[in-house]
C-alpha cells in the first residue's frame, strides 16, 4: 500500500486531548467524528476551549481540523501474516538532518540507497536541516504569543515546497503538497490554541516538532518511487512504542513494537522502507519523541527489530575521531571501535553516538558504520563486538587506547573528614542529597582509607549540590566529624577509552607520564574494573593541553615538541638545516617530533598550525612571513596547535629576547639559547630566573653558551650534582682568540693573523668585540655562577687586546689600518715567551676558592695542554677535588656555525629526554 495521505493528522485526538487552560475553570471538550471515505479514515474534530482568566478577556472559538490518514493504531488489529521476512536481508540507513537538507542532498541520498545491494532496505530520515529547531521555535513563539509564529510557520511551508517541486512531479507532487498544506492548516490551528492558551503540554510540542520527520520520509520515499525503487514509508509511531523513563530519557517496548511492525510489514510489504526517525507512540498511542538525537536511537531500534544485518549511520565526519579534531588537529579516524569503546567515548563527550543508541544493536551483535555521506571514499568506522587482535598488536597501545574525549565545565565537590571512615551509609546520605537537587554525578574518586569522598558534577548545578551537602551534614560539620565540604570549580574531565586498556601493563603510566611532561596536574583519577577508560579531572584551562598531550603521546610519537626558533640567521639557519636532515631519523629512532611552529627573524616571522616545511623555510619566511612580532610569536608557538610541549631557542645575541625567558618559563614555555645575555646580566635577573627554573618542571638548557658544541655545562652540572668540589676552572673560551694565538708564530705580526682570522670568518664583522675580551668574560660569569658565585660581569678584570687609542676608532676599516701600527708591544711579549720556552694563550679563570675570575693573557708551557691546539678549538681544564692532580680536560671546536647549533641540538634531545622530570 502506498502512502499518499497525512499519516501526521491521525494524532491529532489524541493530542487535543491533552490541551489544559492554566486553571481549574479551563476546559476542553472534544468530539471526534469519523467517517470513511476511499478507505481512508476521516476525521472531523471541533473543540471548545475556556481560556485563563488573567487574559483580558475570555474567549471561546470553534475550529475544525480535517486530515486523511491511512490508519489509526486503536483499530482492531489485522492478523499478522507470517510470511513477513526479517533478518540478515535487511539493512538499516539513517540520514540525519544534514544529510537531507537540501533537494540535492535528498537525490544524493536516494542514490546511495538506489546502489545499496542489500535484499530490502530500511531508510531512518531525521528533518530536514534546521526544520526541528523551527518547529520547536514555532512552539516558542507561540507560547510566548509572538505573532512572528505564522510567518515562521509559513516559512516551513515554503521550505518544503520549494524541496517537492524541485525533487517531484504529477501525481506524487500534487499528494505531497496537498497533504503538506493540510499538516500547515492543522498546525496553525494547534499553534493559535497554545497562543491562546500561552501553555503548551509536551505531547502537543512532541506531535508538532514531528512534522519534519514526517515530511521528509514522504518526500525521499517518493523521489525513490520515481526512481523505479519498490518503497513505502512509514510512520513510526504505528510502530515504535516507547516509555518515559526519567531524565528526558525513553525506554522502547521492543515486545510491543514488534508486534506493531509484524502488522505493519505484513500491511505494507516493499523491498524499501523509507521510516521517520526522532518519534515514536506511547503506550496509550500519544505521539512522543525520543528526545534530541533521537534519530540515531530510532534506526538502532529498527536495526534490532528487523535483526538487520548492518546499521549505518550517514553523517558529515569521515568516522569516529581518536579525538576532536577541533582541538586536536591531528586527530584520526578509528577504523574499528568495539560497542563499550564507543558507548564510553559518548558518555565522555565525544561526537559519536548517544550512548542509548548502543544499546539495541549490542543485543543481537548488529555492527553500526559511521559513514560520510560527502565523502564516500571514506571507509568510515565500524562499531561491533568483534575483539581486538591481541596476538597481532600485542605491544601496541594504540589498540588499548582508541581515542579520547574531554567535558568542560565542571566542579569537583570535595566531602572529608575522619568521622567517615568506616562508618555505613556516609556515601548514601552524600549521593541521596546530590539526587534531591537533582544534579548529575559524571565522576566518582574515593581513597581506600575512607576519608573523602570526591565527585564531579556539572558547575551550574555545583552550588545546590553544596549547599545541600552542608544542610545534610551540618551537625557533623559542626561537630567536626566532617572536616569540609570543598568545591573545586573550573574543572574538566578527560578520559582515555579502549578495550582492555586499563589491564594492559604501561598504558596507565604512558598516559600520567604524557600528562607529566605536559606540566599538567591531575586533581582527581577514577578508573573503573571495567578496564574500558581512565578518567582524570584537570584544570580548565589545561584540558585542551592535556589532550593533545595524550593524543599525541600514543598516537604521533612518544615524544613530541613544538619548536619556535628566534633568530633564523647563521646559527639558526644552520640549526634549521640539521633539524631538517635529522627528523625523520629521530621519529624513527627515537619516537621523537621535533616541530618547527614559527621562526622569527627582526623583520619578519613565519608561523605554522602544523609544521613548517623545513625544505624551504627560506622561501616561505621571505615570500609569506608577516611582521614580527615577539608576542604573538611566543603565543602562537604555545598554544595555538596541537603539540602540548612548547620550547623557543634563542639563537641572537639580543638582551631584549632574554629579557623574556623569564615570562616564558613561567607559562610552561621551555627555552634553549646559546645567547649569553641572560646567563651573565645583572645577577638579580639571573638569580629570578634560575629560581624559577628550580621550581618548575619547565627546563632551561645554554649548553651552547659556553663552548659552542663542547659539553662544558654539562660536565660541569655533571661534577656538581654527583658531589664534586670545583676547585678552579680555566680555559680558551673564545675560538676566535684561540685561531689567533694557535698562528701567532714565528716572525707574524698579529695585525696580520687578526685579519686573516676575519676573513676566514672567525671574528665578529668587528674584530675588537673579539680582541675586547668581553666575550670571554661573559663565560667566565657564566660558569662561576653555575659554581655557585655571585659574581657581576664588571666583577671580572678582564685584559683587552685593543689597544687603548683603537677603541673609539669610528669604522672598522680605519682600526684594521691602524692596528699594524700597534703590532710592537705584544710582538715583544710573544718573543719573550718564546725564548721561554711558552707560549701565549688568552685564557679566562674561574677561581671558586678564592670566589674570583680573570680574564688575561697568560704564558703557558709548550708541553701544556693549552699549547697543543689548533685551528679554533677551545680547551678548558676543571680541577676539582676528585681531579686534582691531573684536571679533567674537554678539548675540540669552540667556534662556528655547525658545532654551535649541534650544541642547541643536543639541548633539544635532552629536553625531549627530560620532559617531566624537574628542572635543576
Amino acid at each position: 500500500m502506498a502512502f499518499s495521505t497525512p499519516i501526521s493528522s491521525s494524532y491529532l485526538p489524541r493530542v487535543y486531548s491533552q490541551l489544559s487552560a492554566h486553571e481549574t475553570t479551563s476546559e476542553t471538550n472534544s468530539r471526534v467524528c469519523l467517517s470513511n471515505a476511499s478507505s481512508l479514515l476521516q476525521r472531523t474534530l471541533t473543540y471548545k476551549a475556556g481560556f485563563p482568566s488573567h487574559l483580558e478577556r475570555r474567549e471561546s472559538f470553534n475550529f475544525k481540523v480535517s486530515a486523511s490518514v491511512t490508519t489509526d493504531v486503536s483499530t482492531t488489529e489485522l492478523p499478522v501474516t507470517p510470511s513477513v521476512v526479517k533478518g540478515d536481508t535487511w539493512s538499516i540507513h539513517k540520514f540525519g538532518g544534514t544529510c537531507v537538507g537540501t533537494s540535492e542532498r535528498i537525490y544524493n541520498v536516494a542514490k546511495i540507497v538506489t546502489e545499496d545491494n542489500s535484499e530490502r532496505k530500511l531508510v531512518v530520515v531525521s528533518a530536514m536541516s534546521k526544520v526541528t529547531d523551527m518547529m520547536y521555535d514555532l512552539i516558542e513563539k507561540a507560547q510566548s504569543r509572538d505573532d512572528s509564529y505564522e510567518l515562521a510557520l509559513d516559512a516551513v511551508f515554503e521550505k518544503h515546497k520549494a524541496t517537492a517541486l524541485d525533487l517531484l512531479d504529477g501525481e506524487e507532487l500534487a499528494s505531497f503538497l496537498s497533504i503538506l498544506s493540510i499538516d500547515i492548516s492543522n498546525l496553525k490551528a494547534m499553534l493559535r490554541a497554545i497562543y491562546i492558551a500561552g501553555h503548551v503540554t509536551e505531547s502537543f510540542s512532541d506531535f508538532v516538532v514531528g512534522h519534519g520527520e514526517l515530511w521528509s520520509a514522504q518526500i525521499l520515499s517518493s523521489v525513490l518511487r520515481k526512481g523505479g525503487v519498490d518503497c513505502n514509508w512509514m510512520d513510526t509511531r504505528d510502530v515504535l512504542i516507547v516509555t518515559p523513563a526519567g531524565s528526558n530519557q525513553v525506554d522502547p517496548d521492543y515486545t510491543e513494537s514488534e508486534k506493531r511492525l509484524e502488522k505493519w510489514l505484513s500491511q505494507n510489504p516493499s523491498k524499501a522502507v523509507v521510516a521517520t526517525g526522532f518519534i515514536a507512540s506511547t503506550p496509550q498511542n500519544i505521539p512522543t519523541t525520543l528526545k534530541r538525537d533521537g534519530s540515531d536511537f530510532s534506526a538502532a531500534i529498527m536495526g534490532a527489530l528487523f535483526r538487520a544485518r548492518q546499521v549505518t549511520i550517514w553523517t558529515d565526519v569521515d568516522g569516529v575521531y581518536s579525538a576532536d579534531p577541533r582541538k586536536v588537529s591531528e586527530a584520526v579516524i578509528l577504523n574499528n571501535l568495539s560497542y563499550q569503546e564507543a558507548w564510553e567515548m559518548s558518555y565522555f563527550g565525544a561526537n559519536v553516538l548517544h550512548p542509548r543508541t548502543i544499546i539495541p544493536v549490542m543485543r543481537y551483535d548488529i555492527p553500526i558504520v559511521i559513514r560520510n555521506i560527502f565523502n564516500l571514499s571514506a571507509p568510515g568506522t565500524k562499531i561491533s563486538r568483534s575483539p581486538v587482535n591481541e596476538i597481532e598488536d600485542k605491544k601496541n597501545l594504540v589498540t588499548y587506547v582508541k581515542g579520547f574525549a574531554t567535558i568542560d565545565n565542571l566542579a569537583l565537590v570535595n566531602v572529608e573528614g575522619t568521622g567517615m571512615a568506616g562508618v555505613p551509609g556516609t556515601a548514601s546520605a552524600i549521593f541521596g542529597a546530590v539526587k534531591d537537587v537533582g544534579a548529575n554525578v559524571i565522576m566518582i574518586s574515593q581513597a581506600s582509607s575512607e576519608h573523602s569522598v570526591c565527585f564531579a558534577v556539572p558547575e551550574k548545578e555545583v552550588k545546590a549540590v553544596a549547599e545541600a551537602l552542608e544542610a545534610r551534614f551540618r551537625q557533623a560539620l559542626s561537630a567536626g566529624r566532617l572536616s569540609q565540604v570543598a568545591v573545586i570549580p573550573n574543572c574538566s574531565i578527560l578520559a582515555a577509552v579502549g578495550q582492555k586498556m586499563a589491564s594492559t601493563p604501561g598504558v596507565s603510566a604512558t598516559l600520567f607520564n604524557a600528562l607529566a611532561k605536559a606540566n599538567i596536574n591531575v586533581r582527581a583519577i577514577a578508573q573503573g574494573c571495567s578496564e574500558y577508560n581512565i578518567t582524570v579531572v584537570v584544570k580548565k584551562e589545561d584540558c585542551v593541553r592535556a589532550l593533545r598531550a595524550v593524543h599525541s603521546r600514543f598516537y604521533l610519537s612518544k615524544t613530541s615538541i613544538a619548536v619556535g626558533i628566534i633568530g633564523p640567521g647563521l646559527i639558526g639557519a644552520t640549526l634549521l638545516n640539521q633539524l631538517r636532515e635529522q627528523a625523520a631519523v629521530l621519529k624513527e629512532k627515537s619516537n621523537t617530533d621535533l616541530r618547527v611552529m614559527g621562526i622569527l627573524g627582526s623583520k619578519k616571522m613565519l608561523l605554522s598550525d602544523t609544521g613548517i616545511d623545513l625544505s624551504t623555510w627560506k622561501e616561505a619566511h621571505k615570500e609569506k612571513g608577516e611582521k614580527a612580532d615577539l608576542e604573538k610569536f611566543a603565543q602562537h608557538v604555545h598554544g595555538n596547535h596541537f603539540i602540548p610541549n612548547t620550547v623557543i631557542v634563542d639563537c641572537t645575541a639580543s638582551t631584549d629576547v632574554a629579557d623574556h625567558y623569564h615570562d616564558w618559563l613561567r607559562e610552561g614555555i621551555h627555552v634553549i639559547t646559546p645567547n649569553k645575555k641572560a646567563n651573565s646580566g645583572p645577577l638579580d635577573k639571573y638569580l629570578k630566573l634560575r629560581a624559577l627554573q628550580r621550581q618548575s618542571f619547565t627546563h632551561y638548557f645554554y649548553e651552547a653558551t659556553v663552548g659552542a658544541g663542547l659539553p662544558i655545562m654539562h660536565t660541569l652540572r655533571d661534577l656538581l650534582q654527583t658531589g664534586d668540589k670545583i676547585i678552579r676552572i680555566e680555559g680558551i673560551f673564545s675560538g676566535t682568540l684561540s685561531y689567533i694565538f694557535n698562528n701567532f708564530v714565528d716572525a707574524r705580526a698579529f695585525s696580520e693573523v687578526v685579519m686573516e682570522a676575519k676573513a676566514a670568518g672567525y671574528t665578529e664583522p668587528d674584530p675588537r668585540d673579539d680582541l675586547a675580551g668581553t666575550d670571554v668574560a661573559r663565560k667566565v660569569i657564566i660558569l662561576a655562577r653555575e659554581c655557585g658565585l655571585n659574581l657581576e660581569l664588571s666583577d671580572i678584570p678582564v685584559q683587552s687586546l685593543v689597544p687603548d687609542p683603537l677603541k673609539a676608532t669610528a669604522s672598522v676599516d680605519e682600526f684594521l689600518q691602524q692596528l699594524p701600527s700597534f703590532d710592537t708591544d705584544i710582538a715583544e711579549k710573544q718573543q719573550a715567551a718564546e725564548e721561554a720556552g711558552e707560549v701565549l694563550r688568552y685564557v679566562g679563570v674561574v677561581d671558586v676558592t678564592n670566589q674570583k675570575g680573570v680574564v688575561e693573557l697568560r704564558r703557558y708551557k709548550k708541553k701544556h695542554p693549552f699549547a697543543q691546539l689548533s685551528g679554533s678549538d677551545n680547551i678548558i681544564a676543571f680541577t676539582t677535588e676528585r681531579y686534582n692532580k691531573q684536571p679533567l680536560i674537554v678539548r675540540g671546536p669552540g667556534a662556528g656555525a655547525e658545532v654551535t647549533a649541534g650544541g642547541v641540538f643536543s639541548d633539544l634531545l635532552r629536553l625531549a629526554s627530560n620532559l617531566g622530570a624537574p628542572s635543576c
